[in-house]
């Protein structure tokens, strides 16, 4: 490899001119580049390097030429492993891009600081009714508006067809041509930081989707059978030939962040990831990590990662033994919230019961099973956790999988009570760890987020019924009566149902305010924007009634008291988390049954004679108001056993 190439393989230009290709192909014993087009140059053949890499530097060649791959002898011509542009898509020809075309505009953007992140995902393709990056770029500075901090991409690798999620991507290196090209991509997370905003983006390292996946032409040591995923070959990152697979993917984190100024990465199904490797620190997670923030250059990133069975080792220090990656999703939280939203367990919410003392655990220690047994999957469930600091946990209601997951895609405020909602949305917004919001939750969206993919005809017909069999662990779904209301992934309608409509926030300026409110107490109140560990107590007051107190080191702390259930009155309070701080009372700082956002009003909680009125399916935020103190640093008022009111 010359030294003046920034990655191993792909299309580069080179600093003395013309283009320099260089592809991994250790089965192949001649490799040419196709050019394509007008007075392109036609098939020049590359040099082997003699350890599996061929190359050539073409000096007439320059950005914007369209070329394909001749190995050996075969036919067929196939496109870039490391293409930076699919203009027809997979099966087409790749294109010779110029990453230093786009003038960026960020020179002062310091990158995305997990402490204080507020994440929110992004379908591109759904999010507006073009799905166009340039449609999204229209509406972020309405999200910065709303106190969203950082963006959370759902990925955007290209992929075959019309439509899809993402998750099927096969030209990593590519952004898919469906939602314009790399430079409007760029041109948006330029935009998105000058306003504040951070763009991180799902990758999906644990397989490849199974049309339009040609790595096994160049190299079958891509893969490996040695391991098993749900969706496909998984990756060899430990076996025979696996360092030029490693360096592929490896770059391929560290080139989204370089050359598009990504603030970071979602990792997709970590669980599936496989990597042998005895040392931690040569776990290719940890070399993800590494590339990613040595590609930033002194920006501060974020890698958050999916990892369904709850490994903390991942987002340990390195020198802990662990990854060094930085946060984890947690869907315990989500699935014990659906439970006290929709009353509902069955299948993989089976083992959660939502009621005070999941959510007081959530709040305090961020996963709920940290190495208990788990009867849903018939073993012990994840490792024990309670080092980590809170915004480690990313927390949601609502996530592109979840949602679909259910047979009609409704979001989480259509399955519950109003008031249960705003309740609930208070909780995941306040809480200590890092919250996510799914696109359009902001203003309760009516639109579904249904599982769409388009494929070819025979490739449609068995993902549409791997989705039924998948969603088939729920007994209410797998009801004949309900598969024949369920949307087929395949249909194009299905994706336009998806799109979200920004009327609703207007149709929902309650719920788009309380949002708004929350995050800005977030952001600016001093007990709710800890994120400390050990900051953050809490006491169950009923099955469905439970408070968490914020602790301040000025003593003025805050209190979250939450009721999922009916109606609460304590006449007699033994728990001491609710007494005020001394010389203080408590006052309402916010209420999820303010009428302005469609609740039915609030009345005293913290009552002087009748004990706590906590109000059904309601949540308040009490802050300590100062009061006279009298002798002693008693309050002035009835002394214990005595008759009459406190008066304040």
């Amino acid at each position: 490899m010359t030294m003046s190439r920034r990655y191993s393989v792909g299309a580069e230009l080179s600093p003395h001119g013309g283009i320099h290709f260089r592809v991994w192909a250790p089965i192949r014993k001649r490799i040419a580049v196709v050019l394509e087009g007008p007075g392109a140059g036609g098939e020049i053949p590359l040099e082997s390097g003699g350890d599996g890499f061929f190359s050539i530097q073409i000096p007439d060649c320059q950005a914007g030429t369209l070329y394909r791959f001749r190995l050996d002898d075969d036919a067929t011509l196939y496109p870039d492993p490391a293409s930076r542009f699919q203009p027809d898509g997979p099966h087409g020809p790749s294109q010779v891009i110029d990453p230093w075309a786009y003038r960026w505009s960020d020179q002062d953007w310091k990158g995305a600081e997990l402490h204080g992140t507020v994440l929110y995902e992004m379908h591109v393709g759904t999010f507006t009714k073009e799905g166009t990056w340039a449609a999204a770029e229209r509406e972020l500075p309405e999200l910065k508006d709303v106190g969203i901090t950082c963006l959370e991409l759902m990925p955007v690798a290209d992929f075959p067809g019309r439509f899809g999620w993402g998750y099927d991507g096969v030209n990593l290196f590519s952004p898919t041509r469906l939602y314009g090209t790399p430079d409007d991509f760029r041109r948006f997370v330029d935009r998105a930081h000058r306003l504040g905003l951070g763009v991180i983006l799902d990758v999906v390292y644990n397989h490849l989707g199974p049309d339009g996946n040609y790595l096994k032409a160049f190299a079958p040591q891509y893969f490996t059978d040695k391991y098993r995923t749900e969706w496909g070959e998984p990756i060899n990152f430990d076996g025979p030939d696996s360092g030029p697979v490693r360096d592929y993917f490896a770059s391929n984190a560290a080139y989204w962040v370089d050359e598009f100024h990504l603030d970071g990465l979602r990792l997709d199904a970590t669980q599936n990831i496989y990597d042998d490797t005895p040392d931690p620190s040569k776990h290719i997670l940890a070399e993800i990590g590494r590339r990613v923030r040595e590609a930033a250059r002194g920006r501060s990133t974020i890698v958050v990662n999916e990892n369904e069975p709850q490994h903390p080792r991942i987002v340990r220090p390195v020198e802990a033994g662990g990854y060094g990656l930085d946060a984890l999703w947690n869907d315990d939280f989500h699935h014990s919230a659906m439970v006290a939203l929709t009353g509902h367990n069955e299948a993989y919410y089976s083992d959660y019961r939502g009621i005070a003392q999941e959510f007081v655990s959530a709040a305090k220690y961020g996963y709920l099973y940290q190495g208990q047994w788990y009867s849903w999957q018939g073993k012990r469930r994840g490792a024990p956790g309670l080092d980590l600091n809170p915004a480690a946990f990313v927390t949601f209601l609502q996530n592109h999988d979840q949602i679909a997951n259910s047979a009609r895609g409704l979001r989480a405020h259509q399955l519950t009570s109003p008031g249960r909602y705003r309740a609930m949305t208070a909780l995941t917004l306040l809480m200590p760890s890092t919250p996510m919001l799914f696109q359009g939750q902001e203003f309760a969206a009516d639109s579904p987020f249904l599982y769409f993919a388009d494929h070819r005809p025979e490739l449609a017909e068995k993902v549409d019924a791997g989705r039924y069999e998948f969603l088939s662990q729920f007994p209410s779904i797998a009801d004949p009566a309900m598969k024949a209301v369920m949307a087929a992934p395949h249909d194009r309608a299905t994706f336009e149902r998806c799109k979200l409509d920004f009327l609703d926030r207007q149709r929902h300026a309650g719920l788009y305010q309380l949002t708004k409110d929350l995050l800005r107490l977030r952001r600016t109140d001093a007990g709710c924007r800890i994120q400390r560990r050990g900051a953050l107590d809490g006491a169950v007051l009923g099955d469905q009634a439970f408070v968490l107190r914020y602790v301040l080191d000025d003593g003025m702390d805050r209190l979250l008291v939450v009721n999922f259930g009916r109606d609460l009155h304590l006449h007699i309070c033994p728990e001491p988390l609710l007494a005020p701080p001394l010389g203080t009372k408590w006052t309402v700082a916010l209420s999820t049954e303010d009428p302005k956002y469609g609740g039915c009003g609030t009345g005293p909680i913290d009552t002087a004679d009748e004990g706590w009125r906590i109000a059904g399916e309601a949540a308040a935020l009490l802050v300590p108001e100062a009061v006279e103190v009298g002798p002693a640093g008693l309050h002035h008022g009835r002394v214990a056993g005595g008759k009459g009111r406190i008066v304040y």
